[in-house]
């Protein structure tokens, strides 16, 4: 083929191969590559990330903070890098993290952590399959063994089963350290299934998905039983302090919420709250996170609750929030700036950024809600969001 893109087999990743192929870009489209080929990072250190490395996309970061946390990993101030081209975004995550440190802070917890891989196992009828079911119970401590001659830093936490047909879905749950951990869960479980097929006789085939880990799509067994790490960020708000802040009474946000869960249920949306996704998807492109993972992290259930003395309470889950601090994007230098800017690089920090995450969307959601209400929601796009 004589438009096949330029590679190199023994050095793929360097200058003078992304030379190449913006070269080949240009010549095939005419379209020109001069922003896409400034860049300041070793294309060597791109391997394991990229295929083809050509040049970047260069996505604005703006800083949002301070944001105050109460978490059990971080705490104190933090100013938040976020990647975007949303014009508003940054200034209202900026007002809701105002809101959240005259409160006091968000408090955040994160509650639960599970990766997972679910193989099915297809069996002769129903009965073979509920056999194989109960085996599975009796052996998991063989089976835990077996997935940890994988890896280190993961470790098999406990199986589900789900049974329909002929066929017993299982659904392995890993904990995995500061990886995200899809990859590492994956090759644990392949192996657990190949002994099984060794140990076990009867078995007509098994595929090592067969779907209920729900990968880059959400679902709802992500939001009741957790995908990457459950996280739930809440404040108490003295009414006087959202009407000095937000120009609204706490009344008028806590009816506000009722009215909005009743569209989003009847909407059938996964998400009671207003714009999860904006917040993560933004930190998540900043600090090297997989971006795909949003399908499923920006599920989330908002709460609140009024007090007699006009106390605002209110918080959000987000059950499936998928991080890491080490290993895959996080390891670019462009990424790794900006986690050292949080104090998140590296091992035993992936709670931390959780956390922070969780803050971060909970200063999101009351920021935007407000704004609706107040009427600032479309002006304020106006003013800053439209290039000029």
């Amino acid at each position: 083929m004589s438009n096949r893109i330029p590679r190199d087999k023994s050095n793929d990743y360097s200058e003078q191969l992304a030379q190449q192929r913006r070269s080949f870009a240009t010549e095939q489209t005419g379209a020109s590559l001069a922003h896409v080929g400034k860049y300041s990072i070793d294309p060597a250190l791109t391997a394991g990330n990229i295929e083809n490395f050509t040049g970047v996309a260069q996505v604005p970061i703006g800083l949002a903070g301070p944001l105050l946390v109460n978490g059990e990993h971080a705490q104190g101030e933090f100013y938040v890098p976020m990647a975007t081209t949303e014009g508003t975004l940054v200034a209202s995550y900026n007002r809701g993290m105002r809101l959240l440190h005259e409160a006091g802070g968000a408090k955040v917890t994160v509650v639960d952590d599970a990766m997972q891989r679910a193989p099915v196992f297809i069996f002769d009828d129903a009965r073979q399959a509920r056999d194989f079911g109960q085996w599975v119970e009796d052996n998991f401590e063989q089976l835990q063994a077996v997935a940890q001659t994988t890896t280190r830093s993961g470790k098999l936490r406990n199986i589900q089963q789900f049974a329909a047909a002929k066929m017993r879905y299982l659904r392995f749950n890993y904990t995995t350290g500061d990886a995200a951990g899809q990859n590492m869960v994956g090759k644990a479980t392949f192996v657990v299934c190949e002994w099984i097929m060794q140990h076990y006789p009867g078995i007509q085939r098994y595929m090592l998905s067969g779907a209920m880990d729900t990968d880059k799509k959400h679902s709802q067994i992500n939001t009741l039983h957790t995908r990457g790490k459950r996280v739930i960020a809440e404040v108490i708000l003295p009414s006087a302090l959202i009407e000095k802040v937000m120009r609204l009474p706490a009344e008028a946000l806590f009816k506000a919420r009722a009215i909005s869960q009743v569209g989003s249920f009847m909407a059938g949306s996964i998400n009671t709250g207003a714009h999860s996704a904006n917040g993560i998807t933004a930190t998540f492109i900043a600090t090297g996170q997989d971006v795909a993972n949003v399908a499923e992290s920006s599920a989330a259930v908002t709460y609140a609750e009024i007090d007699a003395d006009s106390n605002y309470y209110f918080s959000i889950t987000i059950p499936s929030l998928i991080v890491a601090t080490y290993g895959g994007g996080t390891g670019l230098p462009t990424q790794q700036e900006c986690l050292n800017l949080l104090g998140c690089n590296g091992k035993g920090k992936v709670n931390k950024l959780a956390e922070i995450i969780g803050a971060t969307v909970l200063a999101g959601e009351l920021s935007l809600m407000s704004a609706v209400l107040a009427g600032d929601w479309v002006t304020s796009h106006d003013a800053l969001g439209r290039n000029r």
